[in-house]
């Protein structure tokens, strides 16, 4: 039987929201490292092969009629949110940038409620929806962002995806977190590997001369970033109001951005700084809102 939710987080629960942003910030950091030796598109396909065999046995099928929105979830989060993010991060010059817009989904999802379920929401909700989006363009203009403006696109469209995939997972009925991310495997690791074997070079080759490197993080990914901390998310939203946990998770696009600078030796201007944290602000203001979506890496 579930716990009932409570409005207060123990010690123990501040250790857990901590290994879930340190598990997600981390995932970008090892992600990234990997993405050197693997395209995008292979790179996310093999995380879902790997989450796909170690759920597989654990998976339940759909209840009657839920298939259809189950595929749904399927591509947009499995296949074109994380394939294109990935692609994203592949090209980016740092770790903030793309960690900070792939927030961005929290606007995006509560726009698409508004017009697709006519959830209403109040007024600073709206203004923080438009500080959010004012927070990418002033990010936008970032000299390591301009570098290379098809990663501050991607994103943005992987974004839209997860909000999309968000919004259709809210009337998905009878499916636990498990099913829902086998299921999301299992669906999305086809078309994964046939985009990559289509669109992407040197496929098989990059397979078998792979580092011990890259298939951590093809592990990392799988492991850590979805089976720990989607699986703590979880364990966490049936004890407290997702409103109560999402604002924390905040801390994962700020260590991210603390790993780039560590490890490689990224270079933070002003208008990240400033577009970073007016794109955080709108979002925290969302979460702390009667219907928040979960954040998500």
């Amino acid at each position: 039987m579930l716990a009932q939710p409570t409005s207060r987080l123990t010690g123990r629960d501040l250790g857990l929201v901590t290994l879930i942003c340190l598990s997600w910030a981390g995932n970008f950091l090892v992600s990234k490292l990997a993405l050197r030796e693997f395209s995008p598109f292979l790179f996310t396909a093999l995380r879902l092969a790997l989450l796909a065999t170690l759920l597989a046995r654990f998976v339940k099928r759909p209840p009657e009629g839920q298939w259809p929105r189950m595929i749904a979830v399927a591509l947009s989060n499995g296949v074109f949110h994380f394939g294109l993010s990935f692609w994203s991060l592949k090209l980016s010059k740092t770790l903030a940038s793309p960690s900070i817009l792939m927030q961005s989904h929290v606007p995006i999802a509560a726009l698409l409620a508004w017009w697709v379920l006519g959830e209403r929401f109040h007024w600073r909700t709206g203004a923080a929806i438009a500080l959010s989006f004012a927070g990418v363009l002033v990010l936008g203009f970032d000299p390591a962002v301009l570098e290379s403006p098809m990663a501050l696109m991607l994103m943005l469209v992987s974004a839209l995806f997860l909000a999309v995939g968000t919004v259709l997972m809210r009337s998905l009925k009878g499916m636990t977190v498990v099913s829902q991310q086998g299921w999301t495997a299992l669906i999305g690791v086809g078309p994964l590997f046939i985009v990559s074997l289509l669109f992407e070079k040197n496929v098989l080759s990059s397979v078998a001369n792979a580092s011990w490197l890259a298939w951590i993080g093809v592990a990392y990914a799988a492991i850590m970033a979805s089976l720990v901390g989607h699986g703590l998310f979880y364990v966490l939203t049936q004890r407290h109001p997702v409103a109560r946990v999402s604002p924390y998770l905040l801390a994962t696009p700020l260590l991210a951005t603390l790993l780039g600078v560590v490890f490689m030796h990224d270079t933070i201007g002003y208008r990240m700084l400033i577009g970073g944290a007016m794109v955080l602000s709108g979002v925290l203001v969302i979460a702390l809102g009667r219907r928040p979506a979960a954040l998500k890496v």
